[in-house]
């Protein structure tokens, strides 16, 4: 036995508004529950990728958001620059340690970690979760 799929679900403010965050990195709607204008469930689905999107009860803590997630891209700078142009926030330089995550969307500038030698981006989404993206192999 073993499990065939795993998929991040996240409580998040605005349904419509992460759904379109996570469009910017390529994803696209399977499906989606509620109203037109306030939908409470939503699935995306990208290249081996999925994830779920429940609007929250309340206000969500962008400090205290216990998962992060990590995602590959084999263009980094390509997607920065995307994000960029797609209205996300540049973040310029994100420190270790550093507090004060944002409400909106930022990317960060790309770093080069001894475990990701081909560069990582850090993103973060309209309700605080953390995406580390790493690029497996230069461009």
């Amino acid at each position: 036995m073993h499990i065939t799929g795993f998929v991040p679900y996240i409580h998040v403010e605005n349904v419509l508004e992460s759904q379109a965050f996570y469009e910017k990195l390529g994803m696209v709607l399977d499906s989606r529950f509620g109203e037109e204008g306030d939908p409470y469930w939503a699935r995306l689905k990208g290249k081996n990728s999925d994830l779920m999107l429940a609007k929250a009860s309340g206000r969500v803590d962008p400090g205290v958001q216990a998962a992060l997630f990590y995602l590959y891209s084999d263009d980094l700078v390509g997607l920065r620059n995307h994000l960029l142009d797609q209205g996300v926030q540049d973040g310029g330089d994100f420190g270790v340690g550093e507090t004060g995550w944002p409400r909106s969307g930022q990317a960060f500038t790309i770093t080069f970690p001894y475990y990701m030698p081909d560069g990582e981006l850090r993103v973060h989404d309209p309700d605080g979760y953390v995406l580390l993206i790493g690029q497996l192999g230069p461009t």
